[in-house]
């Protein structure tokens, strides 16, 4: 079983099997046919046109055709071998050694003794008493030098086609993984969003049935925009002031006088942002911070160039939420598959700043 074979010897195999289907084996043949011509019209244009010139050369024709064919196979399947013993990503120097090693090793080879059987018995160059070893190696010079330039552009073509296909995977996964990373994020919005509504609905059932009735109302409102842009990746700025104004109006059933905001814009309609950037960082605002009808809370929304500024007054509540590791930390990977630049946080003159970089909207947006 293949198994149980060595790898080397299980390769090769493989090799042999890709080398020597049927459907390119006539291939192969026809053209190194063509190769032998070739070489033989080179020298002797018209010696296909008369049996008599031909007679003179099938010898040079013949010798053409096997080497090249022994030379041109041989060196295909030490590519293909050492394509699978040593991928040029992986092993680029063994690969590249070995390449050299074994075609130079192999068409000298190849070359000396076709060469002596040539000599020996269709040349009649030499006897068997005197044999020119060193007329013979001279002769493998150059069937050598071919193949070691066929070597070198099929190891170049081999490595440029290793490396474009490794780019394009590279490529692929990297797209693969951002969006899965960037749709994962994405679904955290909708879970997060209705539970923290469902909270603040709670509460406000017991308090007041008229309002729990409007704030159910809006609420159906903003999630069918919840809904809406839940598989975009960008969304034009002003969908998402609008509805961060309809957050607030949900927000205002809630608290009442408890809170004032403000939206300040320049020029909206040139830019985009990931939706509900807006409703997770007005959420922050009002789920770290305490807001009273003496200490009402203050949102603004400021637009400035290309940056969102959104801050509100810093009055801490004494205990804490519990984090669910979403909110800002989500805006940040959010943008950075838009942009390079950073979503800044800080602390300024009593109030909690964060500063959003906006996308400008491309011409097919």
């Amino acid at each position: 079983m293949k198994a149980n074979r060595p790898e080397t010897v299980y390769f090769l195999n493989r090799v042999l099997d890709d080398a020597f289907e049927l459907k390119n084996l006539w291939k192969f043949f026809l053209v190194n046919l063509v190769i032998a011509t070739a070489v033989v019209l080179s020298f002797c244009p018209n010696c296909f046109f008369s049996w008599e010139l031909f007679t003179g050369v099938w010898d040079d024709w013949l010798y053409s055709f096997l080497i090249s064919s022994l030379l041109s196979g041989g060196i295909t399947l030490i590519i293909r071998f050492s394509e699978k013993m040593f991928p040029w990503l992986e092993k680029p120097v063994q690969r590249l050694l070995f390449d050299l090693t074994a075609v130079v090793i192999y068409s000298f080879v190849v070359s000396f003794i076709l060469g002596t059987i040539f000599a020996l018995w269709i040349w009649d160059y030499f006897t068997f008493d005197q044999i020119g070893w060193a007329d013979i190696a001279e002769s493998t010079k150059l069937p050598t030098y071919i193949a070691l330039g066929l070597t070198v552009f099929f190891t170049s073509r081999a490595f440029l086609i290793e490396w474009k296909q490794a780019v394009i995977e590279a490529e692929r996964i990297k797209r693969e993984h951002l969006a899965g990373q960037y749709q994962s994020l994405k679904n955290q919005l909708n879970p997060h969003f209705l539970f923290n509504s469902l909270n603040v609905l709670s509460n406000l059932v017991y308090e007041d049935a008229d309002q729990s009735n409007a704030f159910i109302e809006k609420l159906s409102a903003i999630y069918r925009y919840v809904l809406d842009v839940q598989n975009e990746e960008l969304i034009d700025l002003e969908e998402e002031i609008a509805f961060a104004q309809k957050y607030m109006e949900l927000q205002a059933i809630r608290f009442g006088k408890k809170f004032h905001f403000a939206f300040e814009f320049s020029d909206p309609k040139a830019f985009c942002i990931p939706p509900l950037t807006l409703q997770l960082l007005i959420e922050n605002a009002f789920k770290h911070n305490i807001a009273t009808k003496d200490s009402p809370l203050d949102v603004f929304v400021i637009q400035n160039d290309d940056r969102l500024i959104v801050k509100n007054t810093l009055q801490r509540r004494k205990v804490e939420s519990a984090e669910s590791g979403i909110g800002l930390e989500n805006i940040r990977k959010r943008c950075a598959f838009f942009t390079d630049r950073e979503v800044i946080v800080k602390e300024e003159g009593g109030f909690f700043v964060v500063d959003v970089p906006l996308i400008i909207k491309s011409n097919n947006q």
